[in-house]
């Protein structure tokens, strides 16, 4: 009898019971029970989120709550994106199915793959042809041209997004290879170069919350695998003046900051109807479906946090906080673990690119820091997010598991 119980409760049934109630509830309140194509896509997905989880259970011996965590995660997301609008519900389905497709795709590709440490100059090459693609043929939205625009605009997509991945790639070649590349004279400042070129695309772009992002990753694996320590202050000189250069370059920048200095000078913008939104759903929220979020501009991409909190509440609110919280404790633990260099920082990378994702979202909507149009990885709308998001979940994954070791110009342990 305790076993049979103790099986009930596993995670996945856990999170299974989770979203039925939650759905079912949103489609009483939202009167969305005759939507045919809205309850087949809500029944897929969490069969999808279910069978996923069982899944991995068969075919890794690797961390197995990664997924569980960005499952909740996606669960939330939909239950309010749905809240929000219909429509970007639906959408916000197809394409977490897509990314739980990308996801193991990536896992199988990155486990059974032996070319992922070769790849420097080839990511280089492919990052800057992206970057150089935007600023030709993308488009200005919101003040930043981050994205390309195909068609009469039924598909867009942000290729920074995908760059940030690279750029954990290329500097986890770098690192790896360190012996082979210190016989490059001033190989460490070469690296930096790649870095803040890329930067420097992104402030050519005016998209100053991703220059912040590839500046996080790059400092925290720089701090623990940079041997020269003079480069790394250098670093953190060199962010510190491309903030204030962005404060006075950008306009969009500089109202931003003084939106976060003073919210009541826009009574109607994002950062006062965020706070308002927080305000008023107390710790248990006023119920699915029974918020305004609308009210908040950009509230299914920039602000999702804030109507989870309104409709669900403060507490749902530290949940979300703490499901980030130990999915990069997870990523953290999954690199300390792991045997193989290469491996072990491309796992601290994508925990870092999670962490610092989720705080500078989060930090905006509740103006803890200056609003940077971030997304909450997994939970808010948007097509590029949730598929590069997943693409390093699977990554992760496959660095979850004792890889082979592959020694590259010397010792692979540290």
């Amino acid at each position: 009898m305790f076993n049979k119980f103790r099986k009930i409760r596993k995670p996945r049934n856990l999170l299974l019971v989770f979203d039925i109630l939650a759905i079912g509830n949103l489609m009483f309140y939202k009167d969305l029970g005759q939507n045919r194509n809205l309850g087949i896509m809500a029944a897929v997905l969490i069969a999808m989120l279910y069978f996923s989880n069982l899944l991995l259970e068969k075919v890794t011996n690797g961390d197995q709550y990664i997924f569980m965590i960005v499952s909740m995660l996606i669960s939330i997301g939909a239950i309010m994106n749905f809240s929000i609008n219909q429509v970007l519900g639906i959408r916000h389905l197809v394409w977490a199915l897509g990314g739980i497709l990308v996801f193991f795709v990536a896992y199988f590709l990155v486990k059974h793959l032996d070319i992922w440490d070769k790849l420097f100059n080839f990511l280089i090459v492919i990052s800057i042809g992206l970057f150089v693609a935007t600023l030709i043929f993308g488009s200005t939205i919101r003040g930043s041209r981050n994205w390309i625009v195909f068609g009469d605009g039924a598909f867009s997509i942000q290729p920074s997004e995908f760059i940030k991945l690279a750029l954990i790639f290329i500097i986890a070649n770098f690192y790896y290879n360190r012996q082979k590349y210190e016989k490059i004279e001033h190989s460490s400042i070469i690296m930096m170069g790649v870095v803040y070129l890329f930067i420097g695309f992104l402030f050519l772009q005016r998209d100053l919350g991703t220059a912040v992002m590839f500046l996080a990753i790059f400092l925290g694996l720089q701090f623990i695998y940079e041997d020269k320590r003079g480069l790394i202050a250098f670093s953190i000189i060199i962010s510190i003046v491309a903030v204030i250069m962005g404060y006075f370059i950008f306009d969009h920048v500089k109202k931003r900051f003084n939106l976060w200095i003073d919210p009541w000078s826009d009574p109607g913008g994002q950062i006062l109807q965020s706070l308002f939104a927080i305000a008023s759903g107390g710790f248990t929220g006023a119920g699915v479906g029974l918020g305004y979020p609308l009210l908040i501009p950009d509230v299914s991409s920039d602000f999702i946090f804030a109507a989870i909190c309104e409709e669900l509440g403060l507490l749902t609110g530290i949940g979300v906080i703490m499901l980030f919280m130990i999915l990069v404790y997870r990523s953290f633990k999954v690199s300390i673990v792991q045997s193989n260099r290469f491996y072990r920082i491309l796992a601290l990378g994508i925990g870092i690119s999670f962490g610092i994702q989720a705080f500078i979202a989060i930090g905006g909507v509740t103006k803890f820091i200056p609003m940077t149009g971030i997304t909450l990885p997994f939970v808010s709308y948007g097509g590029s997010s949730m598929i590069s998001s997943f693409l390093a979940l699977g990554v992760l994954q496959a660095c979850s598991e004792d890889q082979k070791q592959a020694i590259v110009g010397g010792d692979d342990y540290e």
